[in-house]
């Protein structure tokens, strides 16, 4: 299976975690904030035994430190992060790297991290969190790709399952999902729905 899953949901608890296992979701990111070294260990390891022998791959975002202790594989740095992450550990310690973007400086800082996937948002505006950058839209999509080549790449950022075929279509190798999922009233049925749509163009 391709990594990053084309449909790659970002949730912040094990409740979800569970949930999307259950539902059979190839790749899940785990973004829990304000977690000192113990909790996050807590968690990294509670999900790692959710995923552990099924499909899914989890994504640690941020706790480099606790990904590396738990034996986890694949791991997710905003650009703060990477700036003051250990990347000989983490590559050491085996780990599978996926950086976010969101200007031309963070895409040099990330390319010359040699991630395993880059990620650019937000492509539309979004609730979620306060951003310092607008919008990309769906042309920085194509323009992103052209610049990284054969390095996946994840658009996020207010994506509903609507515009997936456009965003796919515009060059995005993958799609991080948050609250179309997880804010919607039938969240089972809403990830079927992506992982149709994943499978269709596999």
């Amino acid at each position: 299976m391709p990594y990053p899953d084309r449909f790659y949901p970002v949730v912040d608890s094990l409740q979800w975690v569970e949930r999307l296992t259950r539902l059979g979701v190839g790749t899940i990111q785990l973004r829990a904030k304000e977690l000192d070294d113990s909790q996050a260990l807590q968690i990294v390891t509670d999900a790692l035994a959710i995923t552990k022998g099924t499909q899914a791959k989890l994504v640690v975002n941020d706790y480099w430190r606790a990904a590396v202790v738990a034996g986890a594989e694949y791991l997710h740095l905003g650009q703060e992060d990477l700036a003051e992450a250990d990347l000989k550990a983490i590559r050491e310690a085996g780990l599978k790297l996926g950086i976010s973007t969101h200007d031309d400086d963070e895409l040099a800082a990330a390319l010359e991290a040699q991630p395993d996937y880059v990620a650019l948002g937000p492509i539309f505006f979004t609730t979620l969190k306060s951003m310092r950058f607008e919008p990309q839209g769906i042309p920085k999509i194509t323009e992103w790709k052209k610049r990284i080549g054969n390095i996946p790449l994840v658009a996020i950022g207010g994506i509903k399952f609507e515009h997936a075929a456009e965003i796919f279509a515009a060059g995005a190798d993958s799609i991080a999902v948050v609250s179309d999922v997880t804010q919607n009233p039938d969240p089972d049925a809403r990830v079927r729905q992506w992982l149709g749509l994943s499978k269709e163009a596999e």
